[in-house]
C-alpha cells in the first residue's frame, strides 16, 4: 500500500504580454503535469491541451508497478500524446508546426516517475534547499553544458527559446525518464517557462518555503509577472506527506490553462492576477474563441487507447500528401530559422587563439555537435606567450566583441600589451 500521499495546488496565468494561453496544467492525487505550447498561428495551445488529455490517464491509483514498468507507463503516454497531434495534423493540416513541451511526474505513493521533453520543469524542494531535477533541451543548454554560458547568461540570452526536442506531429521524440525517490516533507515544484526563465533558484526557493501549495503556486505566478515574465505562466506545486498525515487533502484534479479554455468560455476571462493584491497587472484579454470542433476534437478520445491504436480504421484520403506537405512546412521553417541564424552569426565577431596566434574570428563563439559556428576571420602578429597571462586567458576562452572595427580594437590593445621579445644574443662582455 502507498505510504505516502500528494496535497497539490495549480496555477496558470495568461501573462502581461500574450492574447492566449498556450500553457496546460494537471495536478490530481497521482500526477503533476505542466505543457508549454508551442506553434503561434499552429495552436500551440490545442497541442498543450490534447497533450494533457492524454497524459491525466496517469493519473490513477498504482499498481504493484517496478520502477521500469512505472517509466514505461509515462513514456508510453508521452508517446500516445504525439499519435494524437499526428491524428489532429491529419485531419486539419493547419495545425501543422504545432508542438508542445512536457514535464510529467507520476506518483506511485512512494516516489515519482519523471517524463520530460522541452524547456518546462520539475524542482525537488527538500529541507530547504531546491533541486532541478529535469534539464532543458534547449540551445542554450547546450552552451552552458559545454561551459560558454552561466544559467544567469542564458536568462537573457537571444535564442533562449530555440527549443531541440518536444511533442510534435513530425517525429516520436524519446523524453528523457528517470525516478526519484520522495520523503515526507518534500515539495515538488512543475513550471513553465513563463517562471523559471525570470526566476533564479534562490527567488523560487523563499517562495516554496513558505505557504501551502495554492499559496505557494500563486506567489510563483504573481512573482514571475512582476520579474517581467513575457510568457503565460503556470505553476504545479504538492507536498509530500504522509498518508496518514495529510490534512482535509483535496482529491479533485486540477486543470488550468488551454486545457480548461472550455472553463473560460463560459464567462471567466482574463488573467488571475486582475485585481489581485497591487491591482490591474495590465494583462491583455485572452483570446475566448477556438476553432469550430477544436475542443471535440482535443476530448474525442477512444475508451481504451491501445485497442483503438492497432484496431482497423477506415482509410483517408492524402493522408501522405498531407503528410508529406506538413513535412515541407517544418523544413521549410526550419531552413528559413537556419538561414537567419546563420545570416545574423556572419555579422558576429570575437578574438580568439588559433596555433598560438591572436585571430579574429567571424561567428558565434560556441559548437552544436562538434561543429563550429565561426571561422578564422583575420590572423594577426600578436603572440600568444608574449602576452600577459591574464590577457592571454582571455584570449583563450574568447573576447566578444560588437563588431569587426571593435575586434580590431581589442588586437590593437593586445598589441601594445605585448612584453618585448628577449635578446636571445645576449650582450658584449
Amino acid at each position: 500500500m502507498p505510504d505516502l500521499r500528494l496535497e497539490y495546488g495549480a496555477v496558470s496565468d495568461v501573462g502581461r504580454v500574450r492574447r492566449d494561453n498556450q500553457d496546460s496544467g494537471y495536478a490530481g492525487p497521482w500526477l503533476l503535469a505542466v505543457c508549454d505550447g508551442v506553434g503561434g498561428a499552429a495552436r500551440g495551445d490545442i497541442a498543450s491541451a490534447t497533450a494533457i488529455t492524454q497524459l491525466r490517464r496517469l493519473d490513477e491509483p498504482p499498481g504493484s508497478d517496478s520502477s521500469d514498468e512505472l517509466l514505461g507507463r509515462v513514456a508510453g503516454a508521452v508517446h500516445r500524446a504525439h499519435d494524437r497531434l499526428v491524428e489532429l495534423v491529419d485531419e486539419d493540416p493547419a495545425l501543422s508546426g504545432t508542438s508542445t513541451t512536457a514535464t510529467v511526474l507520476a506518483f506511485d505513493g512512494l516516489r515519482l516517475g519523471v517524463g520530460h521533453v522541452g524547456d518546462s520543469r520539475a524542482y525537488l524542494f527538500r529541507d530547504g534547499t531546491i533541486r532541478q531535477l529535469t534539464v532543458d533541451h534547449t540551445f542554450v543548454q547546450t552552451l552552458i553544458d559545454e561551459g560558454r554560458i552561466t544559467e544567469e547568461e542564458a536568462r537573457v540570452h537571444p535564442h533562449r527559446n530555440l527549443i531541440m526536442r518536444a511533442i510534435d506531429a513530425v517525429s516520436d521524440s524519446e523524453p528523457d525518464l528517470f525516478v526519484v525517490e520522495l520523503m515526507p516533507g518534500d515539495r515538488l515544484l512543475v513550471c513553465s517557462d513563463g517562471a523559471c526563465g525570470v526566476l533564479d533558484d534562490g527567488r523560487m526557493a523563499d517562495i516554496l518555503g513558505t505557504g501551502s501549495p495554492e499559496y505557494a503556486a500563486i506567489e510563483l505566478v504573481r512573482a514571475s509577472l512582476e520579474a517581467g515574465s513575457s510568457d503565460n505562466v503556470t505553476c504545479v506545486v504538492a507536498d509530500v506527506h504522509e498518508a496518514a498525515d495529510a490534512t482535509a487533502p483535496d482529491d479533485e484534479p486540477l486543470v488550468v490553462g488551454a486545457a480548461a479554455e472550455r472553463r473560460l468560455q463560459r464567462g471567466r476571462t482574463g488573467g488571475l492576477f486582475r485585481g489581485h493584491r497591487s491591482g490591474d497587472t495590465g494583462e491583455l484579454d485572452p483570446v475566448p474563441d477556438l476553432p469550430a470542433g477544436a475542443l471535440d476534437a482535443i476530448d474525442a478520445d477512444p475508451v481504451d487507447p491501445e485497442a483503438a491504436r492497432y484496431a482497423p480504421r477506415a482509410p483517408r484520403r492524402y493522408v501522405w500528401a498531407k503528410r508529406l506537405f506538413a513535412l515541407a512546412v517544418v523544413v521549410g521553417i526550419a531552413w528559413v530559422a537556419v538561414a537567419a541564424l546563420w545570416s545574423w552569426s556572419q555579422k558576429q565577431y570575437y578574438v580568439g587563439e588559433q596555433d598560438g596566434t591572436v585571430v579574429i574570428f567571424r561567428g558565434v563563439n560556441a559548437s552544436i555537435g562538434g561543429f563550429d559556428l565561426s571561422e578564422p576571420y583575420q590572423t594577426t602578429d600578436v603572440e600568444l606567450d608574449r602576452l600577459s597571462d591574464f590577457d592571454a586567458g582571455k584570449v583563450e576562452d574568447g573576447i566578444d566583441a560588437t563588431d569587426l572595427d571593435d575586434a580590431q580594437s581589442t588586437v590593437q590593445n593586445l598589441a601594445r600589451s605585448q612584453e618585448p621579445a628577449t635578446d636571445t644574443a645576449g650582450t658584449d662582455g
